[in-house]
């Protein structure tokens, strides 16, 4: 027996670094640990960069004694492993009281406090949800945490490259404050992508204000941007256009029902922006603005427009309908468009009776047009209730790899008395 085992030994004393560092990818930090304790070669590789570049930390708001013990390995892994850090992600789940944010605020100072110091390699920063408007944050607790993110964002300026502040719902003061400290040494921000979708609190006219345009003056190589069509105004493209035509690459807009929206964009600053970055797509993602005036008002032609995105969850007008949407706007960019209607728009919603013009609505599309809505292909539609002329369901039948089962089964039970386009194969059924 004793033979036996010492071949086996053998070769995982000698199994190859690279190998070692794979299996140790495959574990937990506390299996890590418990795994470090064989022998040196072992322990050696627990303290492996490779395994520690990447890190999504959680804390969950609902009480635990698994998710109290979030806040001591947070601690740990930063002081154990915090200088190999080269993308952190930090979720902050359902927070439930005062007593919890002023607890994460504490772990984050920390937190951040001792990464400032150790850490010379990190390069994303994502902290998303932390919903700062809530009351379960007190004032002090919220202007302490907002000065320990703005200390720690001056001091890692110069090497992050990817920022992440989703949903922080601060005021524009404090946004400002928090966006001015990526420029803080150079008065000038090199990082290439900023999310700052709901960043802002509700119902704020973010783009009235002197402030924000000087905050966004300050970064030169923006490539992705993603924020609220509450930001949008004439000075914010012609800043874009000034600093980071060069660079820019896609803008992704949301506009949401309760956030300003009505502000007049001239189309001449959209033209600019586009003629002097060539490279330049935007994706418009709508909560809830679903009225043919709002969204004309919006969707300038001027604009590079590569996808749009149409949301009604709890969108209820009985005087609503989708049908200028469909046949007046979309089909302006039919030559751009990827992807235009979001799935549960017309299947999900068509069940709720939320739109009241779907059934019989390809009846009043002319063919060229039908044609171009099916060029974009990504929304799986359901026609299986539609009207259908011949002239539509030969369209159908020639795009039969983009529709659904339903209007397949349509199709062939009208397609015995056409004549099909040559070419074309029978549907299944």
């Amino acid at each position: 027996m004793e033979d036996d085992s010492e071949p086996e030994q053998r070769s995982w004393a000698h199994l190859p670094d690279v190998c070692l560092t794979h299996v140790f990818h495959w574990l937990d930090d506390r299996d890590r640990s418990q795994a470090a304790l064989v022998c040196k070669k072992w322990s050696w590789a627990m303290y492996s960069g490779s395994l520690w570049r990447r890190r999504t930390i959680t804390f969950y708001g609902r009480p635990s004694r698994a998710h109290t013990l979030e806040f001591q390995s947070a601690l740990w892994y930063v002081k154990k492993f915090g200088k190999y850090l080269e993308h952190l992600e930090i979720k902050l789940s359902n927070p439930y009281n005062t007593a919890f944010t002023q607890k994460f605020q504490v772990t984050m100072r920390g937190l951040l406090s001792h990464l400032s110091k150790c850490n010379s390699r990190l390069v994303s920063l994502s902290i998303k949800y932390l919903e700062l408007d809530r009351l379960i944050w007190k004032n002090v607790v919220r202007a302490q945490f907002i000065k320990t993110l703005a200390t720690f964002l001056k001091r890692m300026s110069k090497q992050l490259d990817y920022l992440n502040l989703k949903g922080a719902r601060v005021t524009l003061e404090e946004g400002c404050e928090l966006l001015n400290s990526l420029s803080f040494l150079t008065n000038k921000g090199f990082i290439s992508e900023i999310n700052i979708e709901d960043f802002f609190s509700l119902h704020l006219p973010v783009y009235s204000s002197t402030l924000f345009h000087q905050t966004m003056s300050k970064f030169h190589s923006l490539v992705i941007l993603t924020f609220n069509y509450n930001c949008i105004s004439d000075e914010l493209l012609d800043i874009l256009r000034e600093h980071s035509a060069h660079s820019l690459c896609t803008l992704n807009i949301k506009c949401h029902i309760h956030d300003p929206h009505g502000q007049v964009i001239w189309g001449m600053s959209w033209a600019n922006l586009a003629k002097r970055a060539p490279k330049l797509k935007v994706n418009f993602f709508f909560e809830r603005v679903m009225k043919h005036d709002h969204l004309a008002r919006i969707l300038l032609v001027e604009i590079p427009v590569r996808s749009i995105s149409l949301r009604s969850c709890y969108f209820n007008d009985p005087d609503w309908t989708m049908r200028p949407t469909l046949t007046n706007l979309l089909p302006a960019y039919w030559h751009v468009l990827q992807i235009f209607l979001n799935p549960t728009l017309l299947q999900g919603n068509l069940h709720m009776r939320k739109i009241v013009c779907i059934p019989c609505l390809l009846t009043e599309l002319h063919q060229p047009t039908l044609m171009g809505l099916l060029h974009f292909g990504n929304a799986q539609m359901s026609y299986s209730t539609w009207k259908l002329t011949d002239a539509h369901i030969k369209a159908l039948w020639c795009h039969q790899g983009r529709v659904t089962k339903g209007v397949q089964q349509l199709m062939c039970k009208r397609a015995s008395g056409l004549c099909m386009p040559e070419g074309s194969t029978r549907p299944y059924t």
